[in-house]
């Protein structure tokens, strides 16, 4: 009986011992998940989270792009793509409301020349966008230049400047907004007289 016993007790030790071994095995693992960032470059909010992160660093001279689904992927070592897998004009939407909410920058918005002529049997649903869109930009009074342009300014920014590009799902052409950020508390008007005043100096 009392060989039986220790069996019993023995197993149960042996039994105790592994228990122990796999919570301690167990605790980093669970405390990784805990220190794992909650947006990922695989998540579906992760370039807000990286919008965020890079508009508090960003100033004058950089750029912000929200582009259409078939945007090249530049190689400028200054331009970081991101993909956001949501709306167009919602991502225009939050990228404008987050620089309205920061002190230091404003922006200047450009949009496509071609978005004017695009015709809706070649594009469908050019029309309600292009009209949405005047709507979301009234205020900041955007200006048109050619898409190659656009992409040469941004190419040639990019070799200096941080640009951050974020692509949408859009699948009509020529409807990439490009926000250039300006110094939020000092204007070209501010600017150019202080040229002036270097001149005259």
């Amino acid at each position: 009986m009392q060989s039986k016993h220790f069996g019993k007790r023995a197993v149960i030790a042996i039994l105790a011992r592994i228990l122990v071994l796999a919570a301690v095995c167990l605790v980093p693992i669970f405390a990784l998940a805990q220190t794992r960032p909650a947006a990922g470059p695989g998540s579906h909010q992760y370039w807000r989270v990286r919008l965020n992160q890079q508009l508090k660093l960003m100033g004058h001279r950089n750029w912000i792009a929200v582009v259409d689904s078939a945007y090249p992927l530049q190689t400028s070592a200054g331009i970081e793509t991101i993909e956001t897998n949501d709306d167009q004009l919602e991502v225009v939407k939050i990228v404008l409301g987050e620089i309205a909410k920061a002190k230091h920058v404003r922006p200047v918005v450009f949009t496509d020349a071609e978005l004017k002529v695009v015709p809706e049997n070649d594009a469908r649903g050019v029309t309600a966008y292009r009209e949405a869109l005047s709507n979301l930009l009234a205020k900041d009074e955007p200006q048109s230049l050619p898409h190659e342009e656009i992409i040469s300014k941004l190419d040639e920014a990019g070799k200096t400047f941080h640009i951050l590009v974020l692509k949408t799902t859009l699948t009509i052409p020529y409807t990439s907004v490009f926000i250039r950020l300006d110094c939020g508390y000092w204007s070209a008007d501010a600017e150019k007289r202080l040229r002036e005043a270097m001149t005259a100096h």
